[in-house]
């Protein structure tokens, strides 16, 4: 795609599904990546090797396609790690032309049952991960004069509301103002600033339903187009936003969903006519 080749890019959540996803489309499209992952924690030993191999996996796809991988750990809720991580990526490709914030957390539970430390922890990756990360990418991107693009990785579910999962709905929704208040204020400054929107994927983290028929069924069945989408289709999206084919296009959010935002329930007559 136009004006990708040669360019430098932050990919938040690299290790594993959507943000492996789109990294390696990025360097299939002669992008540098900055893989940013963060470690498990202490004793989960089965987690780290996943990550170990989703990282592996990533810089490998990256390097065969001919562009430079670098790997970046930081937790993206902590404003020191990812000044450090922002650093750590221009020192090694000077500044990041595009920002990828896709690094993102769930937890399932009643609402009324939520831990309010819990709500916490998913507002403090989901949203403000991704207001740390914008802020340093904007910052560079001003101090050099330069134009950039930022995509958001969002979800269907900042507009639909998803029961069980309040948290992650509000950081979703959060996101979607995040995504159009930096796409107004910066927009004189060419910085552009998107959203994608995905809808049911099929990733690792969604085996539980993926691999049960039953389940794969329900979710599906909700879906206009009758399946779930891939991580790929996620990645060429997320390209498209990226690359000068966009360059009209700013604080949208474009939804991969097979049509689930198009409320489904109403694909058939409901009305009295």
């Amino acid at each position: 795609m136009k004006g990708l080749e040669g360019k430098t890019a932050i990919v938040t959540g690299g290790s594993s599904g959507i943000g492996q996803a789109i990294a390696i489309r990025l360097g299939h499209e002669g992008v540098n990546v900055a893989v940013n992952y963060v470690g498990p924690p202490e004793g989960a030993d089965v987690t780290k090797d996943a990550i170990d191999r989703g990282v592996d996996l990533c810089m490998r796809e990256v390097e065969a396609a001919g562009a430079r991988a670098v790997l970046v750990e930081a937790d993206v809720s902590k404003e020191d790690e990812v000044e450090a991580m922002f650093k750590q990526v221009e020192s090694e490709f000077g500044t990041a032309d595009f920002l990828v914030n896709n690094a993102g957390i769930q937890i399932s539970e009643d609402s009324h049952a939520l831990d309010p430390s819990a709500f916490d922890r998913v507002l403090s990756v989901n949203l403000r991960g991704s207001f740390l990360c914008a802020q340093q990418a904007i910052r560079q991107l001003l101090a050099e004069d330069r134009a950039g693009a930022i995509v958001n990785v969002s979800s269907v579910h900042q507009v639909i509301p998803k029961p069980k999962f309040l948290s992650y709905s509000v950081s979703k929704g959060g996101m979607q103002n995040l995504t159009r208040t930096l796409a107004l204020e910066y927009a004189g400054r060419s910085i552009r600033v998107n959203g994608l929107g995905p809808g049911a994927t099929i990733t690792p983290i969604n085996r539980a339903w993926v691999d049960d028929p039953v389940k794969r069924e329900m979710v599906e069945r909700h879906i206009p187009m009758r399946r779930a989408g891939d991580a790929e289709e996620m990645a060429a999206a997320t390209a498209f936003l990226l690359s000068d084919e966009a360059a009209y296009i700013t604080g949208q959010t474009l939804f991969v969903d097979g049509g689930l935002t198009l409320y489904p329930s109403f694909e058939t007559t409901w009305s009295s006519e």
